[in-house]
């Protein structure tokens, strides 16, 4: 693998409520230079990343009910056409946990393959460009079987990937201890072998070196979200 191809498997993040617009333009004009997949920013700053991205092979990324994927499928709706009408085509969207916690796995595939239908149909809206669809699963708060199971109602669904994490967990140990919140090999190993070899597998969270992104690669993933896109190439 070179840089230009390792450059092009990474979603180029930066989701800090702090973000300002000139950062998000710089962000967004090194994301070009070094030709990352997307650039991953909050709906608030989807415009502004389109204004300098449209004309390159960088696309715009957000993410929809981030962090905790709990305000319902009517607000999915609406942040999705907002977003895509400012520029986005790739949207990552937050799980609803209470369903899988609740193990509704037929309800969970219903309200994924709704929101995939949705999100196809704005695609007309936009001379039927294709709309990249990502479901966050936020697996440090989940079990294997519940991964599983989520993947699968992803895949049902027709979701292109299924993503580890947010990065915004918050999971705590004995005596209030901070626990790792971020992708694993173990996690992205048991998605990729889930959906099988042609669906997306997305790591995000926790990933800052060229070893642990070629790590997770090798795992499985097929696509790396990451803060330190810039680190992780020159670092190859």
């Amino acid at each position: 693998m070179n840089k230009n191809e390792l450059a092009g498997m990474i979603d180029q993040t930066l989701l800090s409520q702090t973000a300002t617009e000139k950062q998000i333009k710089d962000f967004c004009i090194t994301a070009e230079q070094y030709g990352f997949a997307s650039v991953c920013v909050n709906p608030v700053h989807v415009k502004t990343a389109y204004s300098i991205l449209s004309e390159t092979k960088t696309k715009v990324c957000t993410v929809i009910d981030f962090p905790f994927g709990a305000g319902g499928i009517e607000s999915k709706k609406e942040q999705s056409r907002i977003t895509v009408n400012d520029g986005a085509r790739e949207l990552d969207f937050v799980i609803d946990m209470s369903l899988v916690k609740a193990h509704k796995w037929t309800e969970l595939e219903k309200e994924l393959a709704d929101l995939q239908n949705y999100v196809n149909g704005l695609s007309k809206s936009i001379n039927g460009e294709k709309i990249i669809t990502k479901l966050i699963l936020e697996t440090c708060l989940l079990d294997d079987e519940e991964i599983v199971q989520s993947s699968l109602c992803a895949k049902k669904a027709e979701f292109d990937f299924v993503k580890t994490s947010t990065g915004f967990a918050i999971v705590k140990g004995e005596g209030g201890v901070l626990l790792p919140n971020g992708a694993t090999a173990h996690a992205v190993s048991l998605m990729r072998k889930t959906v099988g070899p042609d669906m997306g597998v997305k790591a995000s969270g926790g990933i800052h070196s060229t070893k642990e992104a070629l790590e997770l690669i090798e795992c499985g993933a097929s696509r790396i979200g990451a803060s330190a896109g810039v680190q992780i190439v020159d670092g190859l």
